[in-house]
């Protein structure tokens, strides 16, 4: 099987239709995905403020990422499956879209700047833990994860803004919204 039938396979699925034609369900997933993405960045950012030194420095690192990081892991599936949900409704549109696609190599970078954290300054954390910083490799994991974030979070604004349509379908006409007010 192809990119092109898996990306087709998803466009048809029922699921994606549904969300395809309903008037509300793409805002309300949409509004759900930005929610979601919100409590990653925010929490991603209270833990690299603390790293570097600028927030929250009388807790020790191990009890904020202890505290912090559960919500963080949520919010990031919420925000993964309903970005799936969205992807589905136009998925070979979004493939060939080069900020959607580097938006996905960016959370990529993101997951690898992460696990180079954990097999550096986060195998220390006993160390260093309750002082007011990181050592160098954890503030600068800290530096790039919130540049990537940031990144990211312009991407999918741009990646919104920059496709439009199905391949190869005709746009529906436009919805009246004075029909759809109650009179």
């Amino acid at each position: 099987m192809s990119i092109a039938d898996i990306l087709a396979s998803l466009e048809s699925s029922h699921m994606a239709g549904r969300i395809r034609d309903s008037l509300y369900l793409f805002p309300l997933i949409e509004s759900f995905h930005v929610l979601g993405l919100t409590m990653v960045f925010g929490t991603i950012a209270i833990i690299d403020l603390r790293l570097l030194g600028i927030a929250s420095t009388r807790r020790p690192f191990s009890r904020i990422a202890s505290d912090i990081l559960k919500w963080t892991w949520a919010a990031f599936g919420l925000t993964v499956s309903t970005g799936l949900l969205m992807f589905s409704t136009n998925a070979a549109v979004y493939y060939q879209n080069t900020f959607f696609r580097t938006k996905m190599a960016l959370l990529a970078l993101a997951g690898i700047n992460m696990l180079a954290f954990e097999l550096t300054a986060a195998r220390t954390v006993h160390r260093w833990d309750k002082e007011t910083s990181a050592p160098r490799a954890g503030k600068a994991a800290a530096v790039l994860s919130l540049l990537l974030w940031i990144t990211i979070i312009f991407l999918g604004r741009w990646t919104g803004f920059t496709t439009t349509g199905r391949a190869g379908v005709k746009a529906a006409p436009d919805v009246d919204i004075e029909k759809l007010l109650p009179q």
